[in-house]
């Protein structure tokens, strides 16, 4: 694949909607995933904090008299606006003393601000749009045959045809949605992966709170992380792991609980919550989240794996590959304004993803990275559609297994069978 100058984002059109409604717009995630880019296209003035013959000038002004700095033509871009965190209430009272007039500015930032450093909310004044790095849909990976949307309308009898091979499946994971590392041979783009890991390990991890944590622990924890990705392991699970896998780091339950804190606020982490439906009979439902990176290639880079040996461990192959499906359905449920859960119960039944629309509309997605196990999974969707009651709850806009494989089609149960190359918002 050839590189291109700048492949469209999913979260242009949503930060349009945002601007049409809000007075300023804050795009959070990870760094690297295009944030800034996506927001300076938006864009008619620049501010960029971290640039670094500017960046000691604007925290002074911030100090003095921050609204020196919003000073332009709007939509006005606060480039990492966290650098200085009092911008956040300076917009915030700007946007107040113009109106409220929506479309004023556009605030990124690829880390959280401790608590006591904003005083306002900015509920009613800025809207917030998390973005992630790029589905394979926005890397022109997927065909975008089958789309989120329209099957949630009704149109659910897909047709499609998956170009996307097992191999293609290993190297999208290896290399990640990092646009940066799309068009790239493969071996620069699996070094982009690793420096982006051994940044957040030396050094974001430490900045975003100011306490010094320690390198090797951060990389044990991770590479935990990493080995338990797509479960729902608990901190002493990590803990346990940690001792065994990485036998001369010790890490306490505590500081893994501190770390993870850090790595979440920068957007490395970002698990995914349990789903809580009204059931027909008293079945204790899950509620620890499964544990995912913000995007799979984290979990590869830190383990140092290639998309070769990803090949020769099938079994973790199916782990990795739904944590790439949980993020690209994570990208297209935010542009239909839904969110995505997963679902288990006492009894071990479990989809999952499920996608959930604001409006009540719901769809489980059992992920499947080949097609021996299409049956059984199609089995737990109707077993789990059976046991929600659907007097309290709408009944499900469709049952869909998400797959490694090649066509798109529906069974004779109902159940839609989808390639992840074919899916789109």
């Amino acid at each position: 694949m050839e590189r291109q100058t700048y492949l469209k984002r999913i979260a242009d059109g949503l930060l349009q909607e945002r601007l049409r409604s809000s007075g300023a717009v804050l795009v959070e995630g990870p760094k690297w995933c295009g944030k800034t880019a996506t927001a300076t296209r938006a864009s008619n003035s620049q501010l960029f904090m971290q640039d670094p013959d500017k960046s000691a000038s604007y925290l002074m002004a911030a100090d003095t008299k921050p609204s020196l700095l919003l000073q332009g033509d709007t939509p006005r871009l606060l480039d990492e606006w966290q650098s200085a965190p009092v911008l956040w209430d300076a917009v915030r009272f700007m946007v107040d003393q113009r109106g409220g007039k929506p479309g004023q500015f556009i605030l990124t930032g690829s880390a959280v601000p401790q608590d006591d450093a904003v005083q306002h909310t900015g509920t009613g004044r800025i809207s917030r749009l998390m973005m992630r790095p790029m589905s394979l849909f926005e890397s022109l990976e997927s065909n975008g045959m089958v789309s989120l949307k329209s099957l949630f309308e009704g149109k659910t009898n897909p047709e499609g045809f998956s170009e996307l091979s097992i191999e293609s499946i290993a190297s999208a994971i290896v290399r990640g949605g990092w646009p940066a590392s799309i068009g790239d041979e493969e071996s620069i783009a699996l070094r982009h992966a690793v420096d982006y890991v051994e940044a957040v390990i030396n050094a974001d991890v430490s900045r975003v709170d100011g306490v010094e944590k320690n390198p090797a622990r951060v990389r044990a924890l991770m590479r935990s992380y990493a080995r338990n990705i797509a479960t729902m392991a608990t901190i002493r699970t990590i803990r346990d792991d940690i001792a065994i896998g990485d036998a001369d780091t010790s890490v306490s339950e505590k500081t893994i609980s501190q770390y993870l804190t850090a790595l979440d606020r920068i957007f490395v982490t970002e698990n995914l919550p349990a789903w809580n439906p009204v059931l027909r009979s008293k079945t204790a439902i899950r509620t620890s989240a499964k544990r995912h990176f913000v995007d799979p290639s984290i979990a590869t880079a830190v383990m140092r794996l290639t998309p070769s040996r990803l090949l020769d461990d099938f079994q973790y192959f199916g782990f990795l590959f739904q944590s790439l499906c949980t993020r690209d359905l994570r990208v297209y449920a935010e542009a239909i304004d839904g969110q995505v859960f997963h679902y288990r119960d006492a009894s071990g039944l479990e989809s999952d993803t499920v996608v959930c629309l604001n409006d009540g509309r719901w769809a489980p997605i059992e992920v499947k990275l080949g097609a021996t196990q299409i049956e059984e999974a199609a089995e737990h969707l109707l077993e789990l559609k059976a046991k929600v009651d659907t007097k309290k709850m709408k009944e499900p806009s469709f049952l869909m297994i998400l797959t490694g494989t090649e066509f798109a089609y529906r069974r004779d149960d109902g159940v839609l069978v989808v390639p992840i190359g074919c899916l789109k918002d």
